[in-house]
């Protein structure tokens, strides 16, 4: 069915929401671009199932599943929206609405492993997601790269998969390589997310997940390149016998035991210590002796892995579309965000938290108005090197910039949007042809400055 899906685009589904781009899918499912209605759409995802042929109480299962999801609220878990059954065509079809997300890890794990600073960054809401669903009984089910989402700068869990914990299993036939051992009694438990946390963990850090036999009573061997503490935590989780695999507690104490040595070390300072003799039984809540590092921590978000090391970060390709970026340690505030005129001048004005300048470019007499992104120093002190950003511009006879597009996005998307937003207030002098031409506009920011300059297309 994968194939048919993209037929549907443009489709209305129960006369309110319109089949925008088709995002991806599987024979079972496919998730589109949409709107909510309203005097202001706001942009959301669509997830469309199949329902014809599926048994009818798996169905009303389904859907109660969902309206379970929608009666939650955590900051780390994707919101549902709306819920229903549809016809396309002659297929019968149940559909969630759903918050969209900019980006899933999955999406960065081809590129490059994350760092054991962004993975204890991205595994802190993870672990207080968990914590959250099943202190309610609840049990995610399909914890993915995938499902490891970002919207704007926060990290978020996907939740229409959820599940009460003791359930039957919908799909227990179709085995993930993440699932866990028991998944073949269909029986789930928040134990099965623990092992599919393990999964993801190694994967994530090596871009190789453990190798194992379903049919040996063996635990996984894992990848050698594992640092620490995550081959502890990896490990802990990844035990055949789900009642000896390590709770929340056990993983969050072992990596607060990381994290908070040695205590003077700024937040992104991380020192590995000695493996545990045991799990320490300790509150999810912690010690205000590191609260400072733990609010920091919690608020980089997903887009952080779009992050890179010193040396890679104009090689590599992002997505444009994306609204938060991975670089800001904090959520922006409006004022952030907005770029700041800046009349083309020879001279720089520097600063002690953020200097911008700007350069020449081959369009020198052409540029009437440069604007710079406004970017908060705490998005600078995350830059290690140069974040280079290409803007293609459409100029008017009149000298407005009438378009804006990413020519070459550079490694963050969050760097991508403020380089385009602000390419869209530059003017240009007005056409000696009457004729609109293209100028790229090249955006290079650091740690200290950001920088900028304009060249004339040819066609």
């Amino acid at each position: 069915m994968t194939e048919a899906w993209n037929q549907w685009q443009g489709q209305v589904i129960n006369g309110e929401f319109r089949l925008q781009k088709y995002l991806g899918g599987s024979e079972q499912s496919a998730v589109f671009l949409t709107e909510l209605p309203g005097q202001n759409p706001q942009p959301a995802a669509i997830k469309l199932i199949p329902a014809g042929t599926s048994n009818p109480s798996n169905v009303e299962l389904q859907l109660s599943r969902w309206r379970l999801a929608m009666g939650l609220s955590h900051p780390h878990l994707i919101r549902l929206l709306h819920m229903g059954r549809c016809q396309l065509g002659s297929i019968d079809l149940l559909f969630v609405v759903m918050e969209c997300a900019e980006e899933n890890l999955a999406q960065i794990l081809p590129e490059r492993p994350l760092t054991s600073a962004e993975t204890s960054d991205t595994l802190k809401p993870t672990l207080e997601a968990l914590a959250y669903l099943h202190g309610k009984g609840l049990v995610h089910g399909h914890l993915k790269p995938a499902n490891i989402m970002a919207i704007g700068d926060q990290l978020k869990l996907s939740s229409d998969g959820l599940s009460r914990a003791g359930e039957s299993s919908l799909d227990s036939e179709k085995r993930s390589v993440y699932d866990p051992p028991e998944k073949a009694s269909s029986v789930i438990s928040p134990a099965s997310d623990i092992w599919s946390l393990g999964m993801t963990l190694s994967e994530v850090l090596t871009q190789r997940l453990p190798s194992w036999n379903q049919k040996e009573q063996t635990d996984p061997v894992l990848p050698e390149n594992l640092p620490a503490p995550f081959s502890d935590i990896v490990r802990g989780c990844l035990r055949r016998d789900p009642q000896s695999r390590w709770k929340i507690a056990d993983i969050t104490a072992r990596l607060f035991l990381s994290s908070a040595q040695p205590a003077a070390a700024l937040p992104q300072k991380r020192a590995t210590v000695s493996p545990q003799t045991g799990p320490a039984k300790r509150r999810f809540v912690l010690p205000a002796v590191v609260a400072v590092f733990v609010l920091t921590a919690i608020f980089i978000g997903l887009k952080l892995f779009r992050h890179q090391p010193e040396g890679q970060q104009e090689n590599s390709s992002v997505r444009a579309e994306q609204n938060q970026g991975p670089e800001e340690p904090h959520p922006a505030s409006a004022s952030d965000l907005k770029p700041s005129p800046v009349k083309s001048s020879p001279a720089s004005s520097r600063s002690e938290t953020r200097a911008v300048t700007t350069n020449r470019g081959s369009a020198e007499k052409d540029v009437v108005q440069q604007v710079l992104p406004d970017v908060p120093q705490k998005a600078r002190d995350t830059i290690h090197g140069t974040i280079r950003v290409r803007v293609r511009v459409h100029v008017d006879p009149s000298g407005d910039v009438a378009g804006a597009e990413l020519e070459s996005a550079g490694p963050s998307s969050y760097f991508a949007r403020q380089a385009v937003q602000a390419a869209q207030g530059w003017k240009f002098t007005p056409s000696t042809r009457d004729v609109g031409r293209d100028f790229i506009l090249s955006f290079d920011f650091k740690n200290t400055e950001t920088t900028a300059s304009a060249t004339q297309s040819t066609p």
